[in-house]
């Protein structure tokens, strides 16, 4: 485990913020790699010039997604919280965002990629949202997917909690491009069709075809997670999920 959760650095002439995952294999996006990407997004997306961000991982996984523990009722309240803000910071950012994605992206590790405008994957990549084998839901991923993908695909990935290949992926509109190389295919579309752009006039463009789905997410977000805390939390079956998987046992559900 390195040091810190996240590496940063200025790319292409300081035009590109990367931000790689850091904790493989993994790469959890727990409360510290929450924390060290909002501080890397706030010191850096308002950069004159920047023309994107992309975000990788480093080892065979981009992520296997949020914290078991940290979706703990004691715990639970504050992990949403800063997950949510640094979504919403991705989301409504003046630059956009891409993603490259190889080996397993789940749960809060898809959560984050979908906050960004073009993803990247491995055909072979495993994309999904398994939150219910755990008896509980993916609040940010219900918000975010029907927008990405629509409410018929979003609905068989958040309810079935099944993941899909880098090529299903692609087919569905969850990814923009399928590669054996999703970094250096997100470089190479950076260089072909973003780096002579002007940075203002593409954050207007970034602006303009958001149309009103920031202010959606920002309405959704907050009653997805009162309706996680307030209502799923309070259920018996929820907590024993989570349990059960950090017991590394079978869950018994009591249907309530």
């Amino acid at each position: 485990m390195t040091d810190a959760p996240l590496r940063v650095w200025l790319d292409r002439d300081d035009r590109l913020l990367r931000l790689r995952l850091a904790r493989p294999k993994a790469n959890i996006v727990d409360a510290e790699m929450i924390a060290a990407m909002q501080e890397a997004l706030d010191t850096h997306r308002r950069r004159p010039g920047l023309l994107a961000t992309l975000i990788d991982a480093e080892g065979p996984h981009f992520s296997f997604g949020a914290s078991v523990a940290e979706h703990l009722p004691h715990r639970c309240a504050d992990m949403l919280h800063a997950l949510h803000r640094l979504l919403l910071t991705l989301v409504e950012g003046a630059a956009p965002v891409l993603v490259a994605i190889r080996g397993q992206c789940l749960g809060g590790g898809l959560e984050l990629a979908c906050a960004g405008n073009l993803l990247f994957a491995a055909p072979d990549a495993a994309l999904g949202q398994p939150e219910i084998k755990l008896a509980v839901f993916a609040p940010a991923a219900s918000c975010l997917l029907p927008e990405r993908i629509g409410v018929a695909y979003a609905e068989d990935l958040l309810l079935s909690g099944r993941s899909v290949s880098g090529d299903e992926a692609r087919c569905i509109g969850l990814v923009n491009e399928v590669s054996d190389d999703p970094e250096a295919a997100a470089l190479a579309y950076f260089d072909r069709h973003l780096a002579g752009l002007s940075a203002s006039s593409l954050g207007y463009a970034l602006r303009a075809v958001r149309g009103q789905r920031d202010e959606r997410l920002r309405v959704r977000l907050a009653e997805v997670e009162r309706l996680y805390l307030d209502g799923l939390m309070g259920t018996a079956d929820a907590v024993e999920g989570l349990n059960a998987f950090i017991e590394k046992r079978h869950a018994r559900w009591e249907h309530r």
